[in-house]
């Protein structure tokens, strides 16, 4: 009995063994099924990024017939690379809590930021616009030019000419985030000469490497559209002002006093460029626009240069578009500010000034420095209110032998660039001992002053004897004033009635 129910005892501990392994090994099984499913998965990614962009490629440019809708992937390629890029990430991170990783956000100082390009002559032509400063102070920045001719109807193929570009950086330093670059491209042959038309390519390199560049369609011109006799005298102007940047609130009725005295000092045959840098507002629009209407004033808008953090509104920017876009608009190009008038002592004429300079490319004008507070009191009915600002303001600062601002004259047809008292890329010489012939009165700070300019009054013995004002001096000078009747006569006769001001 014992033995039998020994021999049972063992058929049934064998049995109840053999179930056991078949329970436990199944689920050993799958787990390891499973396991190398997702390694093979895994390991296989790149191969599901082929086929997917494989795929990509043939849906865009092989057509086929509607397929059932399938499924979608649980998982795309994409997302795998992201988890995996992430999981490195984050590998990096917990092993290495040395190993610092650097996030970029947002957009830095661009390469270039064009505002104009034009053609300076028959083989020639200026971009202009601004640069990453840092990128011209620890960089090497360069660029070169091409022209591609448009078919003509000899020739069905356009045609490439190649060029060496020269820089400029005329603000000299006085950028910020930004500088300006004028880049100028100059051809051995004349392109567009069959007037096909073409374009002006600007490739702009990031540093001495040519594999990094920008490539810029810089100018365009159309069949037709070059004209060799623009580049020659005679030209439209004798005079062309060219204006930097206005902004802040300025003053109307200073913005009129100084358009109706240089429209006469200059003649019927000049032009007057201004640039609203958000300075020209309802008000000063309005004493512009019969100017506007009688074609001697050209108004640009350059509000959108506040992007790009340049020296004082991008005045070296602005000069230096004007100088190219009207290079060969007049015989002389002027450049001061809307406080400053041009003023020729004993007797002198316009012509004749430049006539006798005409052997420079430029001349700078000296300043006389006017108060822009002291007034004369003549009278006790007098209403300085409906004066104009230079017909009271008639106190000059005396002192000699110190440097003061100069501006300047151009003939634009000789300069490769500019800057705001003078430029230093031109061809020819520079004349500067020119206070006999011409000079300037320079009334600062009051261009923005919308109340009454005459805050001091002085008594009738200042007109012959030294003024100390704020420990400086100033004598009587009524040289301006003596002509406010010839420029409101002018005013009236040439665009009528102002109502806006006496």
């Amino acid at each position: 009995m014992r033995k039998d129910g020994a021999a049972a005892a063992s058929v049934s501990g064998n049995t109840v063994g053999k179930v056991f392994l078949c329970f436990e090994t199944k689920p050993l099984v799958a787990t390891l099924l499973a396991l190398t499913l997702v390694m093979v998965i895994w390991n296989l990614q790149p191969y599901y990024e082929n086929i997917l962009s494989a795929a990509s490629r043939c849906s865009a440019s092989v057509p086929f017939s509607p397929t059932p809708t399938m499924p979608s992937l649980p998982i795309t390629a994409t997302s795998l690379a992201e988890k995996k890029k992430k999981k490195m990430e984050e590998k990096l991170t917990t092993t290495d809590p040395n190993k610092r990783l650097f996030s970029a956000y947002g957009n830095a100082a661009a390469l270039f930021v064009q505002m104009g390009a034009y053609r300076g002559g028959p083989r020639t032509f200026a971009v202009v616009g601004l640069a990453s400063k840092p990128i011209h102070v620890y960089g090497r920045p360069w660029y070169k030019c091409e022209w591609i001719s448009n078919p003509n109807n000899n020739n069905n193929r356009s045609s490439s000419l190649k060029a060496k570009a020269y820089k400029m950086l005329p603000d000299w330093g006085y950028g910020r985030v930004y500088t300006v670059v004028v880049v100028n491209c100059t051809f051995n042959v004349t392109p567009n000469e069959d007037n096909a038309g073409g374009k002006l390519i600007l490739y702009a390199y990031y540093g001495e490497s040519p594999k990094r560049y920008e490539k810029i369609t810089a100018l365009e011109e159309a069949p037709g559209s070059y004209n060799e006799s623009k580049y020659r005298p005679p030209y439209q102007y004798d005079y062309l002002y060219c204006g930097s940047s206005l902004y802040g609130n300025l003053s109307a009725a200073r913005m009129r006093e100084w358009m109706a005295y240089h429209a006469w000092f200059f003649g019927e045959s000049s032009h007057f460029v201004f640039h609203d840098a958000g300075g020209i507002s309802a008000e000063v629009e309005a004493v512009l626009e019969p100017w506007v209407r009688a074609g001697r004033v050209t108004i640009q808008d350059i509000r959108a240069q506040a992007e790009y953090d340049g020296y004082y509104y991008n005045q070296f920017l602005v000069v230096n578009d004007c100088l190219h876009r009207y290079r060969h608009a007049a015989n002389w190009t002027f450049y001061f500010d809307v406080d400053e008038y041009i003023y020729l002592p004993d007797g002198n004429t316009l012509q004749s000034v430049l006539n006798e300079f005409s052997n420079n490319t430029q001349f700078t004008i000296e300043q006389n420095a006017m108060s822009s507070v002291l007034c004369l009191n003549d009278s006790s009915t007098r209403n300085y209110s409906r004066e104009w600002g230079f017909e009271k303001l008639v106190f000059r600062d005396s002192r000699t032998k110190i440097r003061r601002d100069r501006k300047y004259a151009i003939q634009a047809k000789n300069a490769y660039s500019t800057g705001v008292h003078m430029s230093e890329n031109v061809i020819g010489g520079t004349l500067h001992q020119t206070e006999t012939k011409i000079r300037y009165y320079h009334y600062h700070n009051s261009i923005t002053v919308h109340e009454e300019l005459c805050r001091v009054l002085l008594p009738m013995s200042a007109k012959n004897n030294i003024t100390w004002f704020n420990n400086l001096p100033y004598v009587y000078d009524d040289n301006m004033k003596k002509l406010i009747p010839t420029i409101k006569d002018f005013e009236r006769t040439s665009i009528g009635s102002v109502h806006l001001f006496s």
